[in-house]
C-alpha cells in the first residue's frame, strides 16, 4: 500500500512538473511576441554584428 501511495505521488508530481516546465516556455515565447512582434532573432544578430 505504501509503494502504491509512492508511485501515484511520483505521477501526479511529474505531470505537476511537465505541465509547469510547459507554462513557462509558453508564457515566455507569448509574451515576447506581444511585447516585439515584428523582431526576428536574426535580426538581432545582425545588428549587432554592424556594430
Amino acid at each position: 500500500m505504501n509503494i502504491g501511495f509512492f508511485i501515484v505521488g511520483a505521477v501526479i508530481f511529474a505531470i505537476y512538473l511537465s505541465l509547469m516546465v510547459w507554462n513557462i516556455i509558453y508564457s515566455s515565447k507569448k509574451q515576447q511576441e506581444e511585447n516585439y512582434p515584428n523582431i526576428n532573432l536574426d535580426e538581432l544578430s545582425d545588428d549587432s554584428e554592424n556594430k
